[in-house]
């Protein structure tokens, strides 16, 4: 039921429907990619530069707190002689910093390695591997599930196996547009595996997130390590993970910018091998990712990540509810209310910007118009390939928290799950870098045939002919529901 669709020679007749009724969009817009390249030669001015430096103080401030707690706590209990802070809500047997660290490290690197075999394993079996991270995560959630009730931890048990039901109703909601899902990404696989530098830079990105993990979980393995109790030990490490989180996803959607850029370079001027390809293309948006756009990547680090998780389930359920008209009601409000969200944080933001250099809310909104003005926004609302990069990501994070959390569990129990769940983050992370590989292609793909089709067609004319096959399939479903829903709405005549 997953495999890829067997298109037929005839795609090209629902290909060429598709393309004539974008033809005023292409006219109009024919001029747009030379734009872009032009923009991307250009000087640019900075934008969002309060949530860089929201940003960069936060690292500041997290970087020396972190430092303070694992130092405290290193070799020597109560260095700092901070404990005397924290008197009145000691109650548990102190420990050094050196005793947990090691659980990180582990977490660390079982999650570069799975990050860096994911990407790797990626280019060679793309379908597998999707296939792989669909199926397994509800099993996985459910194992963890399981584990947790063994282990008398019913909290989490119930929350695991919450999201194992979750997860299982939202494949079971979606099981449709899988085949084109994996399409289109075989096909963002196949572009950033013929861009080795797109690679390299993964790489060296994974490793400076590595270098500030080390000093993260310096500060974790601290507050672990405390004599606080649980819940004053808890708020912290919430704290920290807050400020990962938000860390690795300004770190990954810089990734995505430059990657980004790169990908338009190459779908603009026809191919990796174009001689019109500038040479210093990936320099510069390496450039602009770390400079005049850094803001941006900040700011939107901040909520784009939970607004498409939510967008992506609510759109699932909201196709399989049926006739049930009361709870469609209060889906459909969540729906417009995440729908005008999506329009101020979209992914498709970071195409924007890698290659026009606007502010995120401008990019955000320019992406969104663009894609409801040519009516690619039915196409992109039927892909579903975050939501199996996510899954990939998600069980990355479960394999390396398990990791860490059992060793955890085998030496001290009271300490397993605050372990666990902050590798489980860590292994996020990693993971997450190297899966925003392949997200930049498919959104920079999807963004460049919004802008004009040709770009795609000159690339990959059959990959062009079954995308516009499904646009006109899922533009004419549209116009079905558009009309039913008129006709079951429409007053009966009454004599």
């Amino acid at each position: 039921m997953m495999e890829s669709p067997s298109y037929s020679s005839s795609s090209s007749e629902f290909g060429s429907i598709a393309t004539a009724d974008q033809n005023a969009v292409q006219s109009g817009r024919s001029g747009g990619g030379s734009e872009g390249a032009t923009t991307l030669e250009q000087s640019r001015g900075w934008h969002d530069v309060f949530w860089l430096g929201v940003f960069v103080i936060h690292l500041i401030a997290l970087g020396f707190l972190m430092g303070v707690l694992g130092l405290n706590r290193f070799k020597i209990e109560n260095r700092l002689n901070i404990d005397k802070y924290s008197s009145r809500i000691s109650e548990n047997e102190a420990g050094l910093t050196e005793t947990y660290w090691p659980l990180y490290a582990v977490a660390g690197g079982v999650g570069t390695v799975l990050g860096l075999s994911w990407l790797l394993l990626l280019g060679f079996q793309a379908t597998h591997m999707m296939k792989f991270s669909v199926h397994i995560l509800t099993t996985y959630l459910a194992v963890i599930s399981v584990l947790c009730f063994w282990a008398e931890q019913f909290f989490w048990g119930v929350a695991f196996a919450i999201g194992a039901a979750l997860q299982f109703l939202y494949v079971i909601a979606v099981i449709d547009r899988l085949p084109f899902t994996m399409l289109v990404l075989q096909k963002a696989v196949k572009m950033v595996w013929n861009l080795p530098e797109v690679m390299r830079v993964a790489h060296a990105f994974t490793l400076l997130v590595l270098l500030w993990m080390a000093l993260w979980s310096f500060g974790a393995a601290g507050v672990v390590a405390s004599s606080m109790d649980d819940g004053g030990r808890w708020w912290l490490l919430v704290a920290l993970s807050v400020s990962l989180f938000w860390t690795g996803a300004v770190l990954c959607n810089t990734v995505h910018v430059i990657v980004s850029g790169m990908v338009f370079h190459v779908l603009f001027h026809g191919g990796r091998e174009a001689a019109s390809v500038p040479v210093n293309s990936l320099l510069k948006s390496i450039q602009y990712a770390l400079t005049t756009s850094f803001g941006s990547i900040c700011y939107g680090s901040l909520f784009t990540a939970a607004i498409r998780t939510l967008r992506w389930k609510i759109r699932g359920f909201r196709s399989k509810i049926g006739n049930n008209e009361c709870l469609l009601c209060c889906v459909d409000f969540l729906f417009h209310l995440v729908e005008t969200l999506v329009r101020f944080f979209n992914k498709y933001a970071y195409v924007q910007i890698a290659v026009y250099g606007k502010s995120f809310n401008h990019s955000a909104r320019d992406a969104w118009e663009l894609f409801q003005s040519t009516g690619v926004e039915a196409l992109v609302a039927y892909d579903c390939s975050g939501a199996v990069l996510l899954m990939g990501t998600v069980f990355g994070g479960l394999i390396t928290g398990t990791c860490s959390g059992v060793w955890a569990w085998i030496k001290w129990r009271d300490r397993a799950l605050m372990i666990g769940s902050t590798s489980m983050l860590m292994g996020m992370v990693l993971v997450g870098l190297a899966m925003v590989v392949v997200e930049s292609a498919v959104t920079s793909i999807y963004i460049c045939y919004a802008e004009d089709p040709l770009l795609i067609q000159r690339w990959d004319a059959e990959f062009f002919n079954q995308m516009s096959e499904t646009l006109h399939q899922r533009l004419q479903h549209r116009s079905a529901r558009s009309r039913e829903v008129l006709t079951h709405n429409r007053p009966s005549d009454r004599i």
